[in-house]
């Protein structure tokens, strides 16, 4: 909810240069030596993200034809991704490695859950395989904080350095990008929540055998 009214809020703050949010995404990545990513439109909204694998930046139409200063700092921020992986950022790349592991849990885990319920079993190994599942899940979202804030650091830095957004205007980008953090903070939370309620459960079970 923080993110879509804050995001509602500076998309209709127009910036003062006039680019869009594809051609601030191109001179951020320009600006970094990285000439060998598309920038292309997907529908949706905010579904914006970067493709390491395919060397390949998506925005959103709205922020992909958008000037608004919540356009250009989300496109800056995918932009942000780009650099990390030209310069190998660490976090990026162990979060690339977990990629995999990480589908085939979010994959797997409604299958267990629903098959739970009309097995209506419930016991210690089902819990150990949630448990498993879960340390996978709350692992990538611990990797992908660091990724995000990093990302969003080297956005604004590289806004305000080339001019693109002025002080007064980095207030609107700096505010959306903050709100889209405190997501990846609280999908943390809320994995890590449920990997110790699980984890209580199997102690608990332990302690009564």
């Amino acid at each position: 909810m923080r993110v879509s009214s804050t995001y509602a809020k500076w998309s209709q703050v127009g910036s003062r240069i006039g680019m869009t949010g594809a051609e601030v995404a191109k001179a951020v990545m320009r600006s970094a030596g990285i000439d060998n990513v598309d920038i292309v439109e997907i529908p949706g909204h905010l579904t914006d993200h970067y493709d390491a694998q395919n060397k390949r930046l998506a925005l959103s139409s709205e922020n992909y034809h958008g000037m608004s200063l919540a356009a250009l700092g989300v496109s800056a921020h995918e932009s942000g991704h780009a650099i990390q992986d030209k310069e190998r950022y660490a976090a990026l790349e162990m979060r690339m490695q977990l990629v995999p592991m990480t589908n085939f849990a979010c994959s797997l885990l409604p299958v267990i859950m629903i098959g739970s319920l009309f097995l209506g079993f419930f016991g210690p190994k089902l819990i150990i395989t949630i448990v498993a599942i879960y340390l996978i899940l709350t692992v990538f979202q611990l990797v992908t904080m660091p990724v995000e804030f990093d990302a969003s650091r080297r956005a604004l830095q590289r806004l305000q350095g080339l001019g693109i957004l002025t002080k007064e205007e980095m207030v609107g980008a700096r505010a959306v990008l903050k709100a889209a953090a405190w997501t990846y903070v609280a999908a943390f939370i809320a994995s890590l929540g449920t990997l110790l309620y699980y984890l209580s459960l199997l102690s608990g079970g332990n302690r009564r055998r």
